[in-house]
């Protein structure tokens, strides 16, 4: 199944030297989760809405200097390869090109909604991330961006006396604490809303200018009503139809059993198990081999198999090699951006390494994911791998064709 049918012609593009002040507000629209951004006729990376709301830049800043350089894809390329540079990049928008132009945009929305029918093979149990982060109505709303941001995730649920009650997402606190200030409010919140929409708690008075005082609020003032829950035993397909419907990217995971929030399962999660592999000889995957210089696809796996055995008993689960290329060269030799992501029984693990040739590049990621294993900082508990089975089932709709 290729994206040739899902891909969308229609798409938001901006120039380097644009303000990010204008491109912040192409945002407004809901829907728009990246922008492209080119030089000239000649692409150049793309923008998302998660990395806007997670940097520091000055809105006087142009794009170009913050773009992010995100896989490219043709038309005829596959979904499941789709999903795995997706999940590589950390990007849920992928350029399409056709003789080096941006021709259209393929979404992980459309991805999941081609394969959506194929879902019903495997459950939330599969898929889920079993550790729940979480606030309480309490919790200052400081706390829960910085839980957002260390966490890398984009919605916290608040959990009271064992119930799940609202969720916070980072793109209302980031919208509340940038923009909220400069405006007198009273009465419900809601001119703040982010994705997902919904009733919110709480007035908030006049607070003009005070930003430092609105990060000492509690969450229950800004967190959304509109909290949907899946039990533990749902199928994939059932999640997707209730994310489609209710417009939202993640929902809190039921224990079968009773009502107790376990986890939380969000389109991430969804296109990554369209990443599985049926065998363990794929545990690595490189994006780019052909730009590694000296290296063979056995030398990767060797450097990440070095990288985690010196720690102890680690299982690697999925270790996620992407090598990019830039026009920067030194002595002939090309700017290479390696980005690697592990996932292991321990922990998610992920650091970027920029270096002149592949190799060097490479190397420079895996002395970072090193120094992380050593001190233990993950970047969120990791999934269990799905038992043979359990692959038989999702694997029987791509692997007949």
């Amino acid at each position: 199944m290729n994206i040739s049918e899902i891909l969308s012609s229609k798409f938001t593009e901006f120039d380097i030297d644009t303000p990010l002040s204008k491109v912040a507000g192409a945002f407004e629209n809901q829907e728009l989760d990246a922008v492209v951004v080119t030089d000239g006729d000649e692409y150049s990376g793309v923008v998302s809405r998660r990395q806007l709301a997670s940097s520091s830049n000055q809105p006087s800043a142009k794009v170009g200097s913050g773009v992010q350089h995100v896989p490219t894809v043709n038309r005829t390329a596959d979904v499941r390869e789709v999903a795995r540079l997706m999940i590589g990049s950390g990007a849920k928008t992928l350029p399409v090109l056709d003789d080096d132009r941006v021709v259209g945009v393929v979404t992980g929305d459309c991805v999941l909604a081609a394969v959506q029918s194929f879902l019903s093979a495997v459950t939330v149990a599969d898929a889920y991330t079993e550790k729940l982060i979480s606030a309480t109505p309490e919790t200052t709303i400081g706390k829960a961006l910085n839980a957002l941001r260390e966490n890398r995730i984009a919605h916290l649920p608040v959990i009271d006396d064992g119930e799940a009650i609202g969720m916070v997402s980072l793109y209302d606190v980031v919208e509340f604490t940038t923009r909220g200030g400069t405006r007198s409010q009273g009465g419900s919140p809601g001119d703040f809303g982010g994705r997902g929409g919904g009733a919110r708690h709480g007035g908030l008075g006049a607070r003009e200018g005070e930003s430092d005082r609105m990060l000492d609020l509690p969450v229950r003032n800004l967190m959304s009503d509109s909290v949907f829950t899946v039990r533990r035993s749902a199928s994939l397909d059932d999640v997707v139809e209730t994310m489609f419907d209710r417009d939202i990217s993640s929902l809190v995971v039921l224990a079968d059993e009773s009502d107790e929030p376990i986890g939380v399962i969000t389109k991430t999660d969804v296109l990554e198990a369209l990443t599985w592999e049926q065998d363990d000889r794929n545990t690595v995957q490189v994006f780019g081999l052909d730009l590694l210089d000296g290296m063979s696809y056995d030398d990767v796996s060797a450097l990440i198999e070095s990288i985690t055995s010196k720690y102890g008993d680690m299982n690697v689960i999925k270790a996620s090699i992407e090598l990019q290329e830039h026009k920067e060269q030194s002595r002939g030799v090309a700017l290479v951006l390696a980005r690697i992501r592990l996932v292991t029984d321990r922990g998610y693990f992920t650091a970027d390494g920029e270096g002149y040739g592949a190799s060097h590049a490479l190397k420079l990621a895996a002395n970072k994911v090193e120094r992380q294993i050593l001190k233990g900082k993950t970047y969120g508990q990791s999934k269990k791998r799905p038992d043979s089975r359990e692959q038989e089932r999702l694997y029987g709709w791509w692997l007949g064709g």
